[in-house]
């Protein structure tokens, strides 16, 4: 999801200032442009509201961290967190496996973090350098689409793991951090896939983009440097629900988003097609309509989606960061049969009644959301 400003207060010196200059500074606030998303790890899974840091005379930035937890509803601020020194130079893209994904604009450089992971280490939070990205026509390498990977980077140096970015547009690009010193750059299928999100299936291992309106899937394994042809998948649809035409039409008339997102217990997938309708105040906006849930089921003719109201013990994330879904009993609050999401809104989706249920700020946090990232 796209989500909540990060805002950092900066009393700093004019040197810092100074690197600064390239971003946006409010009243002597810098304000990332995108917020960072729902993201999984060993505890609850949070939103990341802000960063809150200043420089140290010595040397040094230090702040606190809040997030925004899912299950509890409220905001844990973790204090006195070291910072990354390149932290003023970075913007957020996405996060996957708990580990939030930054971009230098002015080298294209790229890394990965757990400085948002309250269980992370706070003198000494782990970054891990990435290949720039490659340069590309019309800017495209500046604009992410969404992020994904195949593990958390693993703990043993020899062993490995895979990164992907889906840029804005047909570019697909991978890597395995400790072993490629650039990316494998694939172009999607022309007219596919330019605004599909990506998600990693630890039980296919592989690559899955939805193409629009979820008819076909595209995936690309982990052997990509030698096969940059994706496998295609046809998916059939079932006991697609009963609406008036009316319903129908008004549906035809939102903007929606495919996601498919694999359960970690169980390994099933499901498919959500996300319903924004859109109205003007202050200029265009989107609130959520609804969504349509298909759980995969194999069948002699295939793989066919079945459309269900009921999910079980299951509540699926959904955000511009990879989507993915938590057992609802393994982490008291959340609610099972649901959907969290942020972008076209912020809030609980009760897959059973079809109702939402918006968030409401917690006290202490940032004023605005902005960006469903």
């Amino acid at each position: 999801l796209r989500v909540g400003q990060g805002v950092m207060n900066m009393r700093t010196e004019r040197k810092l200032l100074l690197r600064l200059s390239k971003l946006s500074l409010r009243n002597g606030s810098f304000i990332h442009e995108r917020a960072r998303l729902f993201s999984s790890s060993a505890t609850n899974p949070y939103l990341s509201l802000a960063c809150n840091a200043e420089a140290l005379p010595g040397g040094g930035i230090i702040g606190n961290v809040l997030l925004f937890d899912a299950a509890k509803q409220d905001m844990l601020t973790v204090r006195d967190k070291t910072m990354p020194q390149e932290l003023p130079e970075w913007k957020g893209l996405g996060a996957s496996h708990g580990w939030a994904f930054f971009f230098n604009l002015s080298d294209l450089s790229l890394s990965i973090s757990d400085l948002f992971n309250p269980l992370a280490s706070k003198q000494n939070p782990t970054t891990i350098p990435l290949p720039p990205l490659t340069h590309l026509p019309c800017c495209q390498s500046q604009v992410v689409w969404n992020v994904a990977m195949s593990s958390s980077p693993p703990p043993d140096e020899d062993e490995d793991w895979v990164v992907a970015i889906k840029l804005l547009g047909r570019q697909l690009s991978l890597c395995r951090p400790r072993r490629d010193l650039r990316w494998t750059n694939i172009l999607t299928p022309l007219g596919y896939l330019e605004n599909s999100n990506l998600m990693f299936s630890k039980r296919d291992q592989k690559f899955y983009l939805p193409a629009p309106g979820g008819h076909r899937l595209l995936s690309y394994d982990l052997n990509f440097a030698k096969d940059k042809d994706p496998e295609f998948h046809e998916l059939q649809f079932r006991n697609i629900p009963e609406l008036t035409q009316s319903e129908w039409e008004l549906l035809g008339s939102c903007c929606r988003t495919e996601y498919l997102v694999e359960s970690a217990s169980t390994g099933e997938h499901f498919l959500v097609k996300w319903y924004g309708q859109g109205f003007f105040k202050h200029g265009q906006g989107y609130k959520t309509k609804r969504f349509m849930v298909f759980r995969e089921e194999e069948t002699l003719e295939g793989r066919c989606m079945c459309y269900t109201e009921e999910i079980g013990d299951v509540c699926i994330f959904l955000s511009k960061s990879e989507a993915f879904c938590v057992k609802a009993s393994s982490f008291p609050g959340l609610k099972p049969n649901s959907i969290y999401y942020l972008g076209h809104g912020f809030g609980i989706y009760d897959v059973a009644t079809g109702t939402t249920s918006p968030f409401r700020p917690p006290q202490g946090a940032p004023a605005a959301l902005i960006s469903p990232y």
